[in-house]
């Protein structure tokens, strides 16, 4: 066998030997703390793109992501069965809300966290509807926050998009009292839902803010506002990071949130037990002809398992 024969055979010995994230994939059915749902709906976008890519975007790269966090000294070993990609793609938003509920309430019944991959932001109205079907509650006892560059309350009058998922929650009987929205960005959303949002109740707290006071005193805010909720779905729009961060994200803007600032919101968030769905949306892969969306998303779900870890 020549040299280079043998160093290519080396080197894929040491890479399936290297501890990464496709290790804790597991089929659908088994017992694991966490349940991953793909749903890639890509219809009813405000910026049409490709988002429904998304699922199997982050599936692919999670054998890059390593399991172990040199800053806490631990390797992660919680387990995520897949339950993988609903049949969609096709959908407009109407039809696929009713497929994305069930299967995040069967989840929500099964694992303590669901993770839940769009697709578009569209996502999250069923997502939370799911979350508060299996737990049999009432939408007066469920919270939810937005990482999110925009406000998400475009009118319904011309139906459901990625634009109005907060609206429709709110139409739905979610309380604006019950949303906290982090992560607002500066000419990317107007007046007037500015001011929706702060007559609704919503706790609006900017990206500018994020970057003065940090992101775990937006937690910390968030949480004590929400400290009566029984469950809280938290909605990532990828959106929120700053673009050059994240350049596969069609709403992006330049100054956003750090990635810094996002996963340390992911990790605190998920590591609440009353935190029982979590999304990351608006990921559209095309975007971006380098490597780096992807390592991004990938790594927000490290961020995620480490959080359910930390649980008691």
């Amino acid at each position: 066998m020549g040299q280079g024969c043998k160093r290519l055979l080396g080197s894929l010995a040491m890479t399936s030997a290297w501890p990464n994230l496709t290790d804790l994939l597991l089929p659908a059915g088994v017992e694991a703390p966490i349940g991953l749902v793909g749903a890639p709906l890509g219809k009813g976008s405000v910026t049409p793109g490709r988002c429904d890519l998304a699922p199997a975007a982050l599936r692919a790269v999670l054998r890059r992501i390593g399991r172990y966090d040199i800053d806490s000294g631990r390797e992660l070993a919680a387990e995520i069965a897949d339950i993988g990609d609903l049949d969609i793609a096709d959908h407009e938003i109407e039809n696929a809300t009713g497929p994305i509920r069930e299967a995040v309430a069967a989840s929500v019944g099964r694992h303590a966290l669901t993770v839940l991959v769009g697709g578009n932001n569209a996502v999250t109205r069923p997502g939370l509807l799911g979350m508060a079907d299996a737990l049999g509650l009432p939408l007066e006892r469920c919270g939810l926050i937005t990482l999110d560059a925009h406000f998400d309350l475009r009118g319904l009058d011309d139906g459901l998009s990625n634009g109005n998922p907060v609206r429709a929650l709110r139409a739905d009987g979610l309380p604006g009292a019950n949303i906290v929205q982090i992560g607002l960005a500066p000419f990317a959303n107007s007046k007037a839902m500015h001011d929706d949002a702060l007559a609704g109740g919503h706790l609006v707290i900017t990206a500018r803010q994020v970057r003065e006071q940090g992101m775990n005193e937006a937690i910390d805010r968030a949480l004590d506002r929400l400290e009566a909720m029984e469950a809280i779905l938290v909605d990532c729009d990828i959106d929120v990071i700053d673009r050059s961060q994240f350049p596969a994200a069609p709403g992006a803007r330049p100054d956003g949130i750090r990635a810094h600032d996002f996963f340390t919101a992911t990790r605190r968030l998920t590591a609440l037990d009353r935190v029982r769905v979590i999304d990351l949306t608006e990921w559209d892969p095309p975007l971006d002809p380098t490597d780096l969306s992807a390592l991004t998303a990938g790594r927000w779900l490290a961020e995620a398992i480490a959080g359910v870890e930390r649980r008691r």
